[in-house]
């Protein structure tokens, strides 16, 4: 079907006036739908809403994806539908450690999706920083409460950490005694290494390895 196709469906089947041009845009990722738009998207295209999302990461992605309403989740997550939306609407989760894992379960959350969803992966990304560059130890409890995660994988994952990143420092100063810019080099490492903090979290804290 192309774009104008699709508008014309829209309008024909949902009642609303969009233009080819933004069925374009929404292919493209330049434009977003709306939930109610996009649900009619796919009624048009014959699929689930889920099906049009290529990689859900906010609250709102997922539960759509899922094909739940907000009171759906709502009720399986235990709290009251306004309370829910606006955290939806904000991107901060702000439920207990019951709802959370209520919420991971009813939409079927990695703990990266949950991070993720949730609006705390910048705040995951400082802590961690913090935790390789200082003594990890006292980063435990803070990470604990951001990640739905067993304490034990979490904390051989902030380990491993630790040790990648001080031995890394410590090769790079190695290397640069030879005669090399030294700061220069010790830096670079170690802003490259910062920058992929969380992806690295998440690889050592993998189950499956």
């Amino acid at each position: 079907m192309a774009p104008g196709h699709v508008a014309y469906g829209l309008g024909a089947q949902y009642g609303l006036r969009i233009t080819a041009e933004t069925v374009a845009a929404w292919e493209r990722g330049l434009a977003l739908p709306t939930e109610y738009e996009l649900t009619a998207l796919a009624g048009v295209l014959w699929c689930a809403p889920g099906e049009l999302l290529t990689a859900a990461r906010s609250l709102r992605e997922h539960r759509v994806s899922r094909d739940l309403a907000p009171d759906e989740l709502a009720a399986e997550v235990g709290m009251a539908t306004s309370a829910y939306l606006r955290m939806e609407e904000s991107g901060r989760w702000r439920g207990n450690e019951r709802q959370s894992a209520a919420l991971s379960k009813t939409l079927g959350l990695t703990p990266a999706d949950f991070v993720t969803a949730t609006g705390r992966d910048e705040e995951l990304a400082g802590l961690l920083r913090s935790a390789v560059t200082t003594r990890w130890q006292a980063y435990i409890r803070p990470v604990t409460k951001l990640v739905p995660l067993d304490r034990g994988r979490l904390q051989e994952a902030l380990e491993q950490l630790h040790g990648d990143y001080q031995a890394l420092m410590a090769s790079t100063l190695s290397w640069n005694s030879t005669g090399t810019d030294r700061a220069g080099g010790t830096g670079e490492a170690g802003r490259a290494f910062l920058a992929r903090i969380v992806p690295r979290f998440w690889e050592a804290a993998d189950p499956r390895d």
